[in-house]
């Protein structure tokens, strides 16, 4: 098998390996399909907390080649996507049914390795069945897609809202659609790239917002007699774009920061104002039992992936799709570790 290694930060190592037997409990998967994370930048760069030497990658499908004993839901030829995050079950905040915030959370291509390989050993239970025939790139898409699933549950919005979304990366664009389904009165989305906001407008955003040139405040008051957002989902992950979600939530508003934000990163808050117009802000962080929904959602056909996906590369070219997500030239990079390099 051949694997994208990051040896350290900021390196990349192509590697022949021996392909891996499944143990008990395992599956081993041949990879058909990975996309390229933010978090995978990070890793990359050093930025996020990861296990050196390192196969990233934890958006991915494939099929299974073998199973290992005591497998019985998975056959050799069966089509999966990978749900990467892996719980202990047995911490307080698991035995509450927050595994996602699971004291000791591992996850596939980031404590242990992952899609960018021709191969990866899976546990079974992390492996779910795909509809034929859901095209392998669309599938990776499972895990994205099942985190914002999460986010947008704990986002809670109803009909006739009006929702904001600041980013229109393939998160934010994929947030868009999810909105959508809610049935809100308007989805006004402010995104820099003129690429990106065309993407918007074509996935049924009420409006775009050119950040630079327009004022996204007096947009939301303009809909909302003064108000501002009934929903503010922030898709960047800048301290100042979380700032100026919180500053744009109407009387009860929600606010979702969904953006990864620089650990070191803070904002201000009013206390009293947000007691005074009980402004609500959460956090969503990973997937917890949403993945199943995730790949329903897609062999349904109700969200449109496909077209987010602009960049697909093979194995060889890893660094070449961080550097594209970086410079927000790709809205979505998938590799192909099958496809010749």
């Amino acid at each position: 098998m051949r694997a994208a290694v990051f040896p350290a930060p900021e390196a990349c190592e192509i590697v022949a390996r021996d392909v891996p037997t499944p143990a008990e409990g395992q599956v081993l998967v041949r990879v058909e399909a990975c996309g390229v994370c933010g978090t995978d930048a990070h890793i990359y760069r050093g930025a996020f907390p990861a296990r050196f030497p390192l196969v990233a990658g934890h958006e991915f499908a494939g099929v299974v080649e073998q199973t290992g004993p005591a497998v019985s839901h998975l056959h050799p030829g069966d089509h999966v996507a990978i749900d990467p995050n892996i719980c202990c079950g047995t911490c307080r905040p698991c035995r509450r049914g927050l595994t996602h915030l699971c004291r000791s959370l591992s996850a596939i291509g980031v404590t242990q390795d992952g899609g960018f390989a021709t191969h990866c050993l899976v546990p079974a239970q992390q492996a779910h069945n795909l509809p034929l025939p859901l095209p392998f790139p669309v599938a990776a898409m499972a895990e994205p897609v099942a985190c914002c699933l999460h986010g947008i549950d704990l986002a809670a919005i109803r009909a006739g809202d009006v929702v904001a979304l600041i980013g229109a990366g393939a998160i934010g664009l994929i947030l868009l659609q999810l909105v959508l389904l809610q049935g809100p009165a308007a989805a006004i989305v402010s995104e820099l790239t003129p690429e990106k906001r065309a993407a918007a407008e074509r996935l049924g955003a009420t409006r775009t917002v050119a950040p630079l040139t327009e004022d996204l405040r007096s947009i939301l008051e303009d809909a909302t007699e003064g108000s501002g957002a009934d929903v503010l989902i922030e898709c960047v992950g800048s301290p100042e774009t979380a700032q100026q979600a919180v500053d744009l939530a109407g009387e009860g508003g929600r606010v979702l920061l969904f953006g990864v934000a620089p650990q070191e990163a803070a904002i201000s808050v009013s206390p009293y104002q947000i007691y005074r117009r009980e402004i609500a802000i959460t956090g969503s962080f990973t997937n917890p039992f949403t993945h199943s929904r995730a790949v329903a959602l897609l062999a349904s056909g109700r969200l449109q992936v496909d077209d987010l996906i602009s960049h697909r590369l093979p194995l060889d070219e890893v660094p070449r799709g961080i550097e594209l997500l970086e410079s927000r030239r790709a809205t979505k990079v998938i590799i192909e570790p099958q496809r010749p390099g």
